[in-house]
């Protein structure tokens, strides 16, 4: 979860670039036989349950390529250990999971075995290992109910050793655990709804708990932030939220809106809320704020006043009021349904200015949200500015409205190029 309005996540990094395995969801469409077949869909509670369900587990994101058929598969995932691709998971009996049992479906979801067929951590069963039989069977259910297609997913294109399969039995017997620890503590019931929908459903420790160099999360940093290539997905602990502003209200309308005073849904946090997040119920978006925040919130903490020798910043606010000023305003107020406040922007509020570099560099595509809510795109200025004027830019933007350092330097940005 990374919530501004900043920097621009690669489509599904979050799943192609957490583990050191990460590797093969189109285990996921597996065809081999198996002596369970698919059972005839159950009524209509089950049905609605699972479709939403399957919302908040945004199995979209990876099942659903842009403009393809929904669950049809072929979204790609690109990785440093190769490229493959989101598996479909239709009810096409020859190319989806047609041929699937609930109970292919919940070892898969709760094991990483498909039928036979050993997923790698980038489906994220070491998060979905946690989601109850009742919900996976309610998942299967609505799954059976969707379009057949039949299409098959490309082949991945994996390197070696990374190609062999049977290395991730070994893997699973070592780091496969029942349970993920927690960023927060509590005990209300909303704390234990809001602890599955993170850590089950959400899978949110997938992308912000960082791993070891063997691809395991790392149990001792819980939502301690991770690198993703250029990016970072940011930390989510109660400590690192307070620290840039965030209040349990504010995360409820960011995760149901997509805009919030602290930022926008961008890159690769925009399509959770657009896929997932803002068909949450009131109760499970309260649930889900409370749990990453904890039963006792710590304070939001004020941004810190910007340096004694702000006139250092000059070059930077000039930059500023030529390029950006227009959208985010002269004093960084922002424009409704156009460019959020720079004020308070989380993302300026990040210790770690990578994001906030590739936002400027790359810029981020227009971004409509739940109702009327909608922010245009930004253009990317790599073209426009040098490294020294990104530099100059991003110092005036943290330490004025981050409370950050200003200590980008010409060689930060010319590594995120």
């Amino acid at each position: 979860m990374t919530p501004t309005h900043a920097p621009r996540f690669s489509r599904l990094a979050r799943h192609a670039l957490v583990a050191a395995c990460a590797l093969a969801l189109a285990a996921c469409g597996s065809r081999e036989s198996s002596s369970s077949t698919a059972s005839a869909a159950p009524a209509g509670d089950a049905v609605a349950r699972g479709r939403y369900l399957v919302k908040a587990a945004d199995c979209a994101a990876c099942h659903t390529a842009k403009d393809g058929a929904p669950f049809a598969g072929g979204v790609k995932l690109d990785s440093p250990y190769g490229t493959f691709y989101g598996s479909n998971i239709t009810p096409d009996k020859d190319h989806g999971i047609g041929n699937w049992s609930a109970d292919d479906f919940y070892r898969a979801l709760h094991d990483g075995d498909a039928r036979g067929k050993r997923l790698y951590p980038s489906m994220p069963y070491t998060s979905y290992r946690q989601l109850t039989r009742t919900d996976t069977d309610a998942m299967y259910a609505y799954l059976m109910t969707v379009k057949p297609v039949a299409a098959d997913a490309p082949a991945n294109e994996l390197k070696f050793p990374y190609n062999l399969r049977f290395g991730m039995a070994l893997w699973d017997l070592f780091f496969l655990k029942d349970s993920l620890p927690d960023a927060s503590t509590g005990q209300s019931a909303d704390w234990q709804r809001g602890r599955y929908l993170a850590n089950a459903l959400g899978h949110c420790a997938e992308c912000h708990t960082p791993r070891t160099f063997t691809g395991q999360l790392d149990g001792a940093k819980p939502f301690g932030g991770a690198a993703l290539g250029r990016v970072a997905a940011p930390e989510i602990t109660p400590a690192a939220l307070a620290a840039r502003g965030w209040t349990g209200q504010d995360l409820q309308t960011f995760f149901g809106v997509g805009i919030a005073p602290q930022g926008s849904a961008f890159g690769e946090m925009y399509p959770v809320v657009h896929l997932s997040t803002q068909y949450l119920t009131k109760d499970d978006l309260r649930g889900l704020s409370v749990y990453l925040l904890g039963d006792t919130p710590p304070a939001p903490q004020p941004v810190k006043p910007p340096p004694a020798d702000a006139a250092r910043l000059d070059p930077g606010r000039s930059i500023y009021i030529a390029v950006c000023a227009g959208c985010h305003g002269l004093s960084g107020e922002g424009k409704p349904h156009v460019a959020v406040a720079m004020n308070g922007n989380s993302t300026l509020r990040q210790s770690d200015p990578r994001n906030l570099l590739v936002a400027v560099l790359d810029g981020i595509d227009a971004q409509p949200f739940a109702g009327v809510e909608s922010m245009q795109s930004m253009p990317g200025f790599a073209h426009k500015l040098s490294d020294d004027d990104v530099a100059q830019l991003s110092n005036y933007l943290r330490a004025t409205w981050g409370g950050q350092a200003a200590d980008v330097k010409a060689d930060d940005v010319k590594a995120m190029r």
